[in-house]
């Protein structure tokens, strides 16, 4: 016993912990199972008189799962999973379990395939503390590749596993195979020994550890000649003792395929991501990474910095808006060679992908499901949940459609992937579980090893946390793809009129085309159609994955995931939100949270900015528009110019997820829906500014040259023409932006800047906190009195014209929008308005506060004899109140 005890001790339990085990259940894999499901946790060494087995410290478990905030459903899952792990000591396949729903075809007929997360729908608000070990890995000569691997160890091996039930499988997994004797399965008496580099070498390659394992894994009896499987000891046919076939004999050697695979994926995607923060490949990086979650490698890093790779820093966050995209003589030298070794990588990362893609579980693989498809391992389903949905999620969290288009070798087998799992029962339910990411680090110790030619061992305490799983990661992928299909409408509509058979004319034209025009718009044509090959398969892999979700986890188990997925940007419903009720009775944090989850809803949408035909015009005439730039627009009606084309497909694939919304400022968007390029933007006033709550429209038109050119902007709050907002936004309706060539200083950059770059400049610069400060002769003022003076009539402008004029004659198509705003914000904007009003220097309106700051101007007069600013703000509480108390908006004014 004294052995068993040592292993146990060896591997992080207490003396007192381990020997309580041993006497409940003799076998020392059941008994590391319970320890490491917390089933003697209250077991400290006070408990018993025990006797100290010789180790310089006792430790905890080195993958002990502390739970914080349990989901009920997954705390019955796992103790069921323990439970039935005790029964079946080989743990070759999954056990049935109870389900929510009626059994699918597979379950009805008793297939041992079943799920055992069937039924049970995870939460994200999970928590789990988890302390894991690290170690210093051995090195051992492999004589039959004649190379020198490392050797994954145990810490190494169950590192980022925080299910307790997993836990004890991989456990279990790694010790019968890293040490032990195999004996014969014939029963003639001779015994193999295992060694820890049968299985677990790391190799540079990994053809080499698949050569490695073909020579290892079918072993010849020296007794009895028996040919049989090294991995789980079964006599192994002769039909499977070739290269090809004898890798496929058992769910356990399928399981240590995936792990080790898994371990070498992880590491070189880690190796790449910590090359990128050490500005190491001088690649420009061309899309921001969602804040949803990162995740720090939960596997195979030994250094600090590795093993914290995109753990969450705490800081400010930097600002957005910077009002231009960078001097147009940038040196871009350098770009190419950096693309060239990205895609270098990508190919690297994607062939070893599609390697270990070969031993997954897969039913429909060519030649038909191998006996290890059939009863997968408990250890892969714990594999791909830790190391392949690590890399996954990352690679999902890309917010640039056009990044990802350009590693399209490295998605397309990460979409591989998605569906192969989502087909097999026994792993489908993965695409709708949270991924439990490591959402920080608590604590990092240091102790000694349990003999003395053991290397100190290091104890990480690590918070894991429930995260978006791989389908909802997915669905943002979606919106993008379908929005970018919108803009690639023309080269839709182009390929199919290119199917039919071209003229005798215009088969000359072609030939007689020559020169550089033809050679661009070969290449837009060319860029075009690889973007759209990219959407389409990017919706055709979620229609893959639900539709064999359908079939192996049922309707009602799809309905239930989507209800949870993101939703993709249609046509305006015109509800805007009155579905969202908040009261007096409510916190600020409840009430900010329904505005940002309402506004994230509501941010981006597809409506009819079209003008009804009237009688005298015809059918054929392409519509009016209910927009500033509506002549420009009709021109360019059925047009079809390639790169602008794949520029407004590009434009529209990023606005449609990450246009900023919070409760202190918000972009809403509208977009025709059958002219994407004929926009509408609608931005809240940051807080702190003389701007804040109001509400800011602009008409943007993105023109024949875009993305070569900027787009049209014109500024429509202008109180019918007659107020100047800022210094930056006349009354005209001219933005004064420098990112848009209407100022001097660094402007756009061709195939670089972005609409999105240009209403968060507006936003964040133009509607700022002291505004007399953008007019360039006044830059050094700050602080002023005529400073405040400007900002005390931008007040005055914002609540009469911003706030007052756009709830009683709400613009198109932002009437639900701006009603929703104000509603949902009505209490704190009546707090205020009475800060405004004591911060009013009750000086008349002036039309243009630039020269009323100057002490001239002309100012509005009221008809009360006062400034006005009182009365306009008393009768926009009155319509904050009405709206409070569910009365709804008032009627049209004919006041503008």
């Amino acid at each position: 016993m004294e052995k068993e005890l040592q292993q146990l001790v060896d591997m992080g339990a207490t003396t007192a912990q381990a020997r309580a085990a041993l006497r409940k259940y003799n076998d020392v894999m059941q008994a590391a199972e319970r320890i490491f499901d917390g089933a003697f946790d209250d077991v400290t060494d006070d408990t018993e008189d025990v006797d100290v087995v010789s180790v310089s410290e006792p430790a905890e478990s080195s993958s002990r799962t502390r739970t914080a905030t349990p989901d009920e459903d997954d705390e019955e899952c796992g103790d069921d999973y323990a439970d039935d792990a005790e029964d079946d000591d080989d743990a070759d396949g999954y056990m049935d379990y109870d389900s929510d729903y009626e059994p699918t075809g597979n379950q009805a007929n008793g297939s041992s395939t079943a799920d055992p997360y069937a039924g049970i729908f995870f939460s994200k608000d999970r928590r789990e503390e988890v302390i894991e070990i690290e170690e210093e890995p051995e090195v051992a000569h492999v004589r039959d590749v004649n190379e020198t691997a490392k050797l994954m160890t145990q810490g190494q091996w169950m590192k980022g596993c925080p299910e307790g039930s997993e836990q004890g499988f991989l456990f279990s997994e790694y010790h019968e195979l890293t040490g032990g004797e195999c004996p014969c399965p014939n029963g003639c008496g001779t015994k193999a020994t295992r060694h820890k580099r049968d299985f677990f070498a790391l190799f540079s390659e990994w053809s080499t550890y698949i050569t490695h394992l073909r020579r290892v894994s079918p072993r010849r009896c020296q007794g009895c000649s028996t040919t049989y499987c090294f991995a789980c000891g079964e006599p192994m046919p002769e039909t499977e003792q070739n290269e090809d076939q004898c890798l496929f004999h058992c769910s356990r050697l399928q399981g240590v395929i995936l792990g080790v695979g898994l371990t070498m994926v992880e590491q070189s995607f880690v190796e790449e991501v910590q090359e990128k923060a050490d500005g190491k490949t001088g690649k420009v990086t061309t899309g921001r990474r969602r804040k949803a979650t990162t995740t720090p490698s939960p596997n195979g890093a030994n250094d600090d910095d590795d093993f914290l790779v995109g753990l969450p820093t705490v800081g400010k966050k930097a600002k957005l808006g910077v009002g231009y995209a960078g001097d147009v003589r940038e040196d871009t030298s350098g770009q190419v060679e950096a693309q060239a070794v990205q895609n270098a990588k990508d190919e690297k990362l994607a062939a070893l992908l599609k390697g270990v893609r070969v031993y997954l579980p897969n039913l429909h693989r060519e030649g038909g499901g191998k006996s290890c498809d059939f009863l997968p391992h408990p250890t892969t389903l714990a594999h791909l949940r830790r190391r392949f949905n690590f890399v996954s999620s990352q690679l999902l969290r890309n917010d640039s459609l056009v990044d990802m288009s350009d590693r399209s070798i490295l998605y397309f087998e990460l979409f591989e992937w998605l569906e192969t799992i989502s087909c097999h029962e026994s792993l489908a339910s993965m695409m709708a579980m949270p991924i439990m990411v490591a959402a920080s680090v608590k604590t990092v110790t240091s102790r000694k090893g349990s003999s003395k030619n053991t290397p100190q061992i290091r104890e990480r305490t690590i918070v894991y946390e429930g995260s978006s799983g791989p389908r909802e990661l997915l669905e943002a992928i979606v919106i993008q793809a379908q929005a970018a299909l919108k803009g690639l409408e023309p080269t839709i509509r182009a390929q199919e009129e290119a199917k039919a058979e071209m003229t005798e004319e215009q088969k000359r034209m072609t030939s007689d085309d020559k020169g550089k025009g033809k050679d661009v718009l070969k290449m837009s044509s060319e860029e075009n159609t690889k973007l759209l090959g990219f959407c389409k398969r990017i919706l055709a892999t979620a229609k893959a994955i639900d539709r064999s979700l359908r079939d192996t986890k049922s309707d009602e188990f799809v309905e239930r995931l989507h209800a949870a997925l993101p939703k993709i940007p249609g046509t305006s419903t015109g509800q805007g939100g009155d579905d969202v009720v908040v009261d007096e009775k409510d916190s600020d944090e409840d009430v900010h949270k329904a505005y940002t989850d309402w506004a994230n809803r509501v941010r981006f949408e597809y409506c009819d900015l079209t003008i009804p035909l009237s009688p005298d015009m015809s059918e054929d005439e392409p519509p009016h528009y209910k927009f500033y730039f509506d002549a420009e627009a009709r021109m360019l009606a059925n047009s079809d110019i390639p790169k602008r084309s794949l520029a407004i497909a590009k434009e529209l694939a990023v606005l449609t997820t990450n246009l900023p919304v919070a409760w202190n400022s918000s972009i809403f968007l509208r977009v025709d829906e059958t002219r994407v390029d004929v926009i509408k933007a609608l931005i809240t006033g940051p807080e702190g500014t003389p701007y804040y709550n109001g509400c800011y429209l602009f008409d943007i038109f993105l023109g024949p040259s875009y993305n070569q050119a900027p787009p049209s902007v014109k500024y429509m709050t202008t109180h019918g023409g007659k107020y100047r907002f800022n210094p930056n936004l006349y009354a005209d309706g001219k933005v004064c932006l420098s990112l848009l060539g209407t100022w001097q200083g660094p402007g756009w950059v061709s195939g670089r800047s972005t609409l999105l770059q240009v209403l968060i400049s507006i936003q964040s610069m133009i509607l700022c906190d002291e505004p007399y400060l953008n007019e360039p002769a006044w830059a050094k003022s700050a602080g002023t009195p005529q400073s405040k003076q400007y900002s005390a009539n931008v007040r005055r402008m914002v609540v009469r014209t911003a706030m007052l004029g756009n709830l009683k004659n709400p613009p198109e198509p932002f009437a639900d929008v701006i009603r929703t705003h104000f509603r949902l914000k009505a209490r704190s904007i009546l707090k205020q308005l009475d800060e405004w009003v004591q911060l009013d220097d009750s000086k008349g309106l002036a039309a243009d506060g630039a020269y009323a700051g100057q002490g001239g101007g002309k100012n509005v007069p009221s008809s009360s004899g006062t400034n006005g600013f009182a009365d306009d703000v008393e009768e926009l509480k009155g319509l904050l109140r009405k709206l409070q108390a569910g009365r709804g908006i008032v009627e049209p004014s004919s006041s503008s």
